[in-house]
């Protein structure tokens, strides 16, 4: 018998619960969304979780997708899904968390006995070290970015080809191999000796149809790569950015994008102007190296200095 929260399933069945995390301000008990997913034939364990960023929903899209089709009788191993994670920004539709006012995929591995997001984090957490390969689905919140996987535990880490390995066959068509932020889980996780990587899924904000079918793509890659499911993948090569420059605004005013997403783009190639509100042109952007338009911003007013895009560079095929 597989047990996350309150979802216990026997080989060959499927079922689906709460995971305790606490209680609300109201004293009300907060449970995040799990299944359990037991398959009749012994195999590894994947662990799937969505939505530790509250406004990031597209991961949500492609667990409320996937779940439906997986039969456990076709599955050789177990599957753990955590549906939503940072349950109090998704309920206001933010990114952090509006109890402590953190964003909650820089609190791994979390403390049980700690803030609502250490709380959180812990719990999920725990579930997660018991998989032998994680799935951290986000996407690029209010941004606008291209369908990227990260590897956040760095070069040197020990994990690092296996974390690759594992964002290939995901096959996202671009990797982003970069050490991450203290925290994130794609952090924590490796060091515990679970490859995991940070799938970001588009951008911003809501559902993206497009991203959402490019990301269960990526989940059923990995079933069949990784033995749950019986068949091949034949994973394609991936572009791979090792570097990433961000540009902000050399005056306010209204942003024009000259280079559009994925576009490549050389060094003095204009990525952006900013003009008035009666067009004049204020500043014109360019790049300072080769690389990827990668993301950018959603909205076009900016003042002096605001995020306007980022650049993939050090680009190379994995």
């Amino acid at each position: 018998m597989t047990t996350l929260g309150t979802a216990s399933a026997g080989p060959g069945e499927m079922d689906t619960g709460r995971l305790s995390v606490g209680e609300a301000r109201d004293g009300s008990e907060v449970g995040l969304p799990v299944a359990v997913v037991n398959g009749e034939r012994d195999g590894k364990t994947l662990y799937v979780q969505a939505v530790s960023d509250g406004d990031e929903l597209n991961g949500l899209g492609v667990v409320q997708r996937l779940v439906p089709q997986l039969d456990p009788a076709e599955i050789a191993g177990e599957i753990l899904v955590v549906g939503i994670v940072n349950y109090y920004g998704f309920q206001v539709a933010e990114h952090r968390n509006p109890i402590d006012d953190t964003k909650l995929n820089r609190a791994y591995p979390g403390d049980a006995a700690g803030t609502a997001s250490e709380r959180i984090a812990a719990a999920t957490f725990e579930a997660a070290s018991r998989a032998d390969l994680v799935l951290d689905l986000h996407q690029g919140s209010t941004s606008c970015m291209i369908n990227e996987t990260r590897v956040r535990c760095g070069p040197r880490h020990r994990l690092h080809r296996d974390c690759l390995e594992l964002a290939k066959v995901f096959g996202c068509g671009y990797i982003l191999d970069q050490k991450g932020p203290d925290g994130q889980l794609a952090r924590a996780a490796p060091d515990e000796g679970i490859p995991t990587i940070d799938p970001e899924l588009g951008g911003a904000v809501g559902w993206d149809e497009e991203s959402i079918q490019k990301g269960l793509k990526g989940v059923f890659n990995v079933l069949y790569h990784y033995g749950f499911l019986d068949g091949d993948v034949d994973p394609d090569p991936q572009t791979r950015a090792t570097g990433f420059e961000q540009y902000g605004a050399p005056a306010g005013g209204l942003v024009s994008f000259v280079a559009d997403l994925g576009d490549e783009v050389e060094r003095g190639d204009t990525l952006f102007e900013v003009t008035d509100p009666f067009g004049t042109v204020q500043a014109e952007v360019t790049a300072d190296s080769e690389g990827i338009l990668w993301r950018h911003r959603r909205l076009p007013q900016v003042a002096t200095g605001e995020y306007v895009c980022s650049i993939g560079t050090d680009i190379d095929q994995f």
